[in-house]
């Protein structure tokens, strides 16, 4: 891994985090801790990441959680209509997983109005946009505060959902291939995604586009957890064959 590359990931951690440790980079990249924190200096000089003892942190972090906005608004107008397809597959007296980002995000805000709908979530922005409706029994889990996302995490978040069965999960990803699979910036987020799996009867899987064909830093699985993907009409013509010829269900938001 050169250099540049590297300090890109780094970023990708930081920016899905909101904050690393020069200990934990050094083991991840398998770097000495001098390494990462010339890495550290190089993003806080390009305007990335502000430095603090023993790491660094996302700049603008405070106001985003104190606005409770995501950092991620890109692609919105593709999010919206994934969202609004979602909405087919989800019906009166179902439980479902709302993974957190943006995609599912804007589903949550098509889901007022629902009526006898339990929905699970380790996200904290939809849990407040959905706590007040009357027909939704809402579930948060526990875990680790992740600020970009505002997000639970890590372990105590995965292990709430041992015992639990929903009959659909909406997932999210940062990016998929054949090859790589699903892939995620923070490793944090791996054991929590793989327990909401678990747990759901069927997964749907919701990316915009601009994700297929992508990778992040860390890999969950291949395709085969999921059974379906829900994407827009922008999909290129090469990644229709591809999910077509391997029997990979595809839905179109239109």
């Amino acid at each position: 891994m050169t250099a540049n590359h590297r300090r890109e990931k780094i970023f990708e951690l930081i920016e899905e985090d909101g904050s690393a440790k020069v200990v934990e980079l050094a083991k991840i990249f398998k770097v000495t801790e001098p390494t990462i924190r010339q890495d550290l200096e190089k993003l806080e000089k390009d305007g990335l990441v502000s430095r603090e003892h023993g790491g660094a942190y996302l700049k603008n972090i405070e106001s985003q959680v104190r606005n409770f906005s995501l950092a991620n608004q890109q692609n919105i107008d593709k999010k919206e209509k994934i969202a609004q397809k979602c909405l087919e597959f989800i019906e009166s007296g179902d439980s479902i997983i709302l993974d957190s980002g943006s995609t599912t995000t804007e589903i949550a805000k098509k889901l007022k109005g629902f009526k006898n709908l339990r929905v699970i979530t380790n996200a904290l922005n939809i849990a407040m946009m959905l706590g007040s409706e009357p027909g939704i029994e809402l579930v948060v889990t526990g875990g680790e505060f992740k600020p970009p996302t505002l997000s639970l995490t890590g372990q105590k978040a995965a292990d709430f959902f041992k015992g639990i069965n929903v009959q659909k999960l909406f997932l999210a990803t940062a990016g998929l291939s054949l090859k790589s699979g699903l892939t995620y910036p923070s490793i944090s987020d791996l054991v929590v995604k793989k327990a909401m799996i678990e747990a759901a009867e069927t997964t749907y899987l919701v990316a915009d586009s601009t994700k297929i064909g992508k990778s992040a830093f860390a890999s969950l699985g291949a395709l085969s957890l999921i059974d379906f993907i829900i994407t827009d009409a922008y999909l290129e013509d090469k990644h229709r064959e591809v999910f077509r010829q391997n029997e990979i269900e595809l839905i179109i938001a239109s």
